[in-house]
């Protein structure tokens, strides 16, 4: 991990065979992303020139096939489809606020952020990758009608990421 870090991403629930698991699996996802801009880069390639769009499209895809499955741009279907249990367990998520056009979620601890300091980025490689990663969560908003704020994020240095799911006017 990288010594000079300021971001503080500890798990609190450790002791479950299954979430670390599935957390295992989400760092691995997290792995490619950061190779994929790493060798990006040492190419000559600017990963910002694509990355958010190409995580976005598979937001939108994702957020497609989630607004199907909930039967309504409800967020608080979303909740339900996407923010379930185990979801709730891997990130340690904590939904402030949850009715049909507002969703607030805190998450605690972030697997993705955990595989990206195992690696040593610096903490502004972190952030730039998570501002990539969320451009996923905001494809989802937007299939549900929403726009996505972000006014915190673990990657950034703060203590919790902070999801508002907010209904557009």
């Amino acid at each position: 991990m990288n010594e000079q870090s300021k971001i503080k991403n500890e798990p609190r629930i450790r002791r479950n065979p299954f979430i670390t698991a599935l957390r295992d699996q989400m760092e691995h996802r997290a792995l490619w992303l950061y190779f994929l801009c790493d060798e990006a880069e040492k190419a000559g390639q600017d990963p910002a020139t694509f990355a958010p769009a190409a995580i976005r499209r598979c937001g939108d895809h994702q957020g497609a096939n989630h607004r199907r499955a909930a039967g309504s741009s409800s967020l608080r279907r979303l909740q339900q489809v996407l923010f379930h249990h185990f979801a709730r367990e891997i990130f340690e998520m904590k939904i402030v606020r949850c009715d049909d056009d507002h969703l607030d979620i805190d998450f605690h601890y972030c697997p993705l952020l955990r595989a990206w300091q195992t690696q040593g980025c610096p903490d502004a490689v972190c952030g730039k990758l998570c501002d990539y990663a969320m451009c996923g969560d905001a494809g989802i908003a937007a299939a549900f009608g929403c726009a996505l704020e972000l006014p915190q994020t673990i990657a950034h240095g703060d203590a919790s990421c902070q999801l508002r799911f907010v209904r557009r006017d």
